[in-house]
């Protein structure tokens, strides 16, 4: 748009088609996203996530299958998993079978051989197992295990049942058991083993007792969740209507609710003193997999209020330092309160952001499945001698009669990993790091799809000269039209752009996490460097990356012009920026942390069984800050839906305001286009921050 033209219909001018090589490279990127997932989809069975597998590769508990029946994977001799052969092969050196159930008893194979407990012992032998062989015989091919010990499921796979009586480490209630050859040993060694291999053990405990809260509160959940939504709405139609004293109101009751949070934390912090055990340090306590341990300790409490007392002053301090600023902020909330009001269905925009993300998630997911689940099975030869053969590849079909099984009469022909030497399987890893790098894409391309559909809708409202007769009669669907329409181009540009930061970032933690056992200092001190720098290299394009599609939606260029034009408009406005853009946003973080604190704190006391809700009361939980958590985190991020529509609202005007400024003088032959109410107000608090300016100077 030329300098001479009207602004009045701006985002309505004719215009055409922006950065159409990014589009068409989009849409070819689609088509081999598209491909990548059939081709995944194709070779991939999400049955190797959910299922375990025995030793001949075979699923525990599918349908359709022999061991539909038997759905836990057990373990000959669990010790050996200990073995740094694990770490390399992802594969216990050790006869796998699927059962109906884990062992619920202690029975060595010499006793049970001997008496009638032989038949339940059997279902524990290989398939197929005959007794036609001597003991000796049996325990070196591996037909059966040693020794059976009580055993309990985790993750469809028996671990051993261990616990502690008066000090002492048990295996159901024996202290010592009987190795193959028919000697006893203390059972401790057998738990140190079981440790070993088990070292994630205690996180696979955690990891279930929280999916195990999730399956018994998650109707309450969401019912948190429904009540945030309903405040969140609620909230911003009283905004509508009364911008100004809303805004006060959410100030006063953000310090109230950290007040009561700082009082409550003072009360737990009286009522634990002379209290047993209370005033042990967090440092000498160390991690417990129950956090509610934590919290009958005083220190706890008394960390807790320091953090909102610290919080509190910050909020008071600010809010007595930006007090003038604060009413030119609610100033342009009120002109965002009128735009959204003519634009209401601007608020269920975020839903479609929402579902349309969603899907990017899903398909991503699905993918990233399938490609780690492509691989075939890859049986190797396992052997506790020195066999020169060990660790290559089998089949087991053929492997009883093979020379290899000759030359090493002990080896075993065992499922090992998935995996293959084939060109797909080599190119798994640059496969995933193209559905990585697509996700982003598409994500970002979604998230500038709403910005620029949402600007747009509220720059149609500020460009009209008669509010709201010239407002067009569906802006919002305008908007989302011309965006796809002849923008698409546009935004893919710019998610691009962001897009590959992202994905230099996730390759750089990548790295990291590889250098950690690492000692060069050298490499550690550059890597932090990169990832703090790449760090505000994203943020600093996802702010431009805003603006830039404000511009686009305003004027309709392509993406870099925008992106220059916005950033140099905020730059002759730098003062403005500073007293409005970053005062409205922590208005807004004020109202989202209400709305999070309010319903988290209703959570805390229904899951903590403080109040009931007519006759239902919360469930038992292994830990209630899980819900807590989950709500408190789906509160905020409602919220941020429902508030991300008001601060694109107030973006949108404060540059078309700029841009009002700078185009227009007032005169009757270039009016202004913003209300009168807030043409005083902001040039006022305009020209104050200037004159503070040059008496600073």
């Amino acid at each position: 748009m030329d300098e001479g033209a009207s602004p009045n219909a701006a985002p309505l001018l004719p215009r055409g088609c922006t950065d159409v090589i990014c589009c068409i490279f989009l849409l070819l990127a689609i088509v081999g996203y598209v491909a990548v997932g059939i081709i995944a989809w194709t070779h991939g069975d999400p049955r190797k996530v959910i299922y375990p597998t025995d030793s001949r590769g075979e699923f525990c508990g599918q349908k359709g299958t022999k061991n539909e029946n038997k759905p836990y994977l057990f373990y000959f001799n669990i010790v050996k998993c200990a073995s740094p052969l694990v770490l390399l092969e992802f594969q216990c050196p050790t006869p796998q079978i699927c059962v109906e159930k884990c062992p619920d008893r202690y029975l060595t194979y010499l006793n049970a051989r001997s008496s009638r407990d032989f038949e339940y012992y059997k279902q524990f032998c290989v398939p197929g197992f005959k007794d036609n062989k001597g003991v000796a015989e049996v325990l070196r091919d591996g037909d059966c295990p040693a020794v059976l010990i009580p055993s309990k499921p985790l993750a469809r796979r028996c671990f051993p049942a261990i616990h502690a009586h008066k000090g002492v480490l048990m295996v159901g209630n024996e202290t010592t058991y009987e190795d193959g050859h028919g000697s006893r040993k203390n059972i401790t060694d057998l738990v140190e083993g079981a440790k070993k291999a088990n070292g994630v053990l205690e996180a696979r405990q955690l990891a279930m007792r929280i999916f195990e809260d999730y399956t018994v509160s998650w109707y309450w959940i969401i019912i948190g969740l429904v009540i945030a939504m309903a405040m969140s709405l609620l909230f911003i139609i009283l905004l509508r209507f009364l911008a100004g004293i809303m805004v006060w109101v959410m100030i006063i009751m953000v310090i109230l609710v950290l007040g009561y949070g700082i009082f409550h934390c003072y009360m737990e912090y009286s009522r634990l003193r002379g209290e047993a055990g209370s005033d042990v340090s967090l440092v000498d306590l160390g991690f417990q997999t129950d956090f509610r341990v934590y919290l009958h300790l005083r220190q706890t409490w008394l960390a807790f209020m320091i953090i909102l007392s610290i919080l509190e002053v910050i909020i008071i301090l600010l809010l007595i330092f930006l007090r003038k600023r604060i009413l030119i902020a609610i100033a342009l909330i009120k002109e965002a309160s009128r735009a959204v009001g003519y634009v209401m269905c601007s608020l269920l925009y975020p839903l479609v952001t929402f579902f349309l993300l969603c899907l990017c998630i899903a398909y991503w997911a699905s993918t990233a499945v399938f490609l780690s689940t492509s691989n075939e099975a890859v049986y190797k030869i396992f052997d506790d001698s020195s066999c020169s053969l060990t660790a290559k590849t089998c089949n087991p079909e053929t492997f009883p009669s093979s020379n290899e099984s000759r030359l090493c009469p002990n080896a075993r022909c065992q499922f090992a990993f998935y995996g293959g030497e084939s060109g797909y399987h080599r190119a798994l890893l640059g496969l995933q790091i193209f559905n990585a790098f697509m996700f982003f894409w598409l994500a970002n391309f979604v998230l500038a799809l709403g910005q620029v559909t949402l600007a747009g809708a509220f720059a149609s409202y500020y460009w009209a000269l008669r509010k709201p007769d010239d407002l067009p009669a569906f802006p919002l669907f305008s908007a989302f039209g011309r965006a796809l329409r002849y923008h698409t181009g546009s935004l893919a540009f710019g998610a691009l752009i962001l897009a590959i930061v992202q994905i230099i970032r996730v390759i750089l933690e990548y790295l990291d996490q590889r250098l950690k056992a690492a000692e060069n200092k050298f490499a550690k001190c550059l890597m932090t460097c990169l990832k703090c720098c790449f760090w505000c290299l994203e943020k600093f394009i996802k702010f431009l990356n805003r603006n830039a599609y404000i511009m686009i939606a305003i004027y309709g260029t392509n993406f870099c012009t925008s992106a220059r034009n916005a950033f140099f408009l905020l730059m002759r406005n730098i003062i403005r920026v500073a007293v409005l853009d970053k005062v409205t946003d922590f208005l807004f973080l004020l109202g989202k942390l209400l709305i999070v604190g309010s319903v988290g704190i209703l959570a805390f006391f229904f899951f903590t069984h403080r109040i009931r809700i007519v006759q239902d009361t919360a469930p038992p939980l292994n830990y209630y800050w899980v819900p807590i958590l989950t709500v408190i985190v789906g509160s905020y991020l409602i919220a941020h839906g429902f508030f991300s529509v008001y601060g694109m609202c107030v973006d949108t005007l404060f540059l078309c305001f700029c841009e009002d400024l700078e185009r227009n003088d007032g005169s009757q032959e270039r009016p202004y286009f913003m209300s009168p109410e807030l043409r005083d107000i902001l040039l006022k608090g305009s020209a104050e921050e200037g004159k503070r300016a040059e008496a600073e100077e």
